[in-house]
């Protein structure tokens, strides 16, 4: 949304500033009021918000009293040097980002690759890995909460089926994360496969055809040919799955509750947790700050990345 509203005002602008227009004529003004709803909820639901969380930053506010003192950077101050398990809620932020990033990039590329081939019952195939994403998040976290219980979880008994006996999957620290991970990312994978196989098929097969005629195996079309193609969706797939994976809560809410041992505990439930059950909104509001920076410094920085590739 953030796109399309800031596309839309700066094609307002060039048009003001080149063709020298009024600023309410009749065409300026049909645009402006077409952009307008967007606009007020672009203001109302995320401008508004994000300023007020960094006036609440610099507050010691606590909502059951309602009373609220300026504090300055204290909050900043005792999370960065006083927080001991705020350091441990990064590490979990970064170990979850780390394993879903590229375990959902890597999954939804193959399957897109696989289902861009022709052949019976490819559309079902489609519609049956994709269906996970209109799924309700909170649907999809209990049913697999119960799916990974240690005795009755149906994961468990297909493991015993082949002498294996599985973990308590959410309440072993070594496993939780793990199992929250792979869930989301199947939760996910149908999305970033979708726009895969959009660009996949927007590749145009003259450029497969001579490379198979001058004798490329298909690793080297892959690699040299289709892959550098990908670029564009890669970076706009890797922007999204790591905001997406920063900002979690309903999965580790509803399956760990960031537990066994704070194990799970990531930025996102920890905001909720201090703001909700501590009532410590001014503490919530500098943790969400910060989530907010590491969020715009990780995207900046998968940007020039990519830019630098090219």
């Amino acid at each position: 949304m953030l796109s399309v509203v800031l596309k839309t005002f700066g094609d307002l602008m060039s048009a003001l500033v080149s063709q020298k227009k009024n600023l309410f004529s009749g065409e300026t003004l049909s645009g402006w009021l077409f952009i307008s709803p967007m606009m007020f909820g672009f203001l109302c639901f995320f401008i508004i918000p994000v300023i007020a969380i960094f006036g609440y930053s610099v507050t010691e506010w606590n909502i059951l009293s309602q009373d609220s003192t300026f504090v300055g950077l204290q909050n900043y101050q005792e999370i960065f040097t006083e927080n001991e398990e705020f350091w441990l809620v990064v590490r979990n932020s970064l170990v979850f980002a780390g394993g879903l990033v590229p375990l959902n990039i890597a999954l939804a590329l193959v399957l897109a690759l696989a289902l861009n081939q022709k052949f019976t019952g490819v559309v079902f195939f489609r519609t049956v890995y994709f269906a996970p994403v209109i799924t309700a998040g909170a649907a999809w976290a209990i049913v697999w909460s119960f799916l990974l219980q240690k005795e009755s979880g149906g994961v468990n008994q297909l493991l015993a089926l082949i002498g294996i006996d599985g973990p308590n999957w959410l309440r072993e620290p070594n496993w939780a994360m793990f199992a929250v991970i792979m869930t989301r990312v199947i939760k996910n994978v149908g999305l970033n496969m979708i726009l895969y196989l959009a660009a996949l098929q927007s590749i145009s097969p003259d450029y497969v055809e001579a490379s198979s005629l001058d004798g490329a195996t298909p690793w080297q079309r892959f690699r040299h040919i289709i892959w550098p193609l990908l670029a564009p969706t890669t970076l706009v797939i890797s922007i999204v799955t790591v905001v997406g994976s920063l900002k979690v809560f309903d999965h580790i809410y509803l399956m760990t509750g960031g537990g066994p041992e704070s194990g799970t505990l990531v930025l996102a439930y920890y905001i909720y947790e201090r703001a909700f059950e501590f009532f410590e909104i001014g503490y919530a509001s500098a943790l969400a700050v910060i989530l907010f920076v590491l969020t715009l410094v990780l995207t900046v920085g998968q940007w020039l990345l990519k830019q630098k590739e090219q």
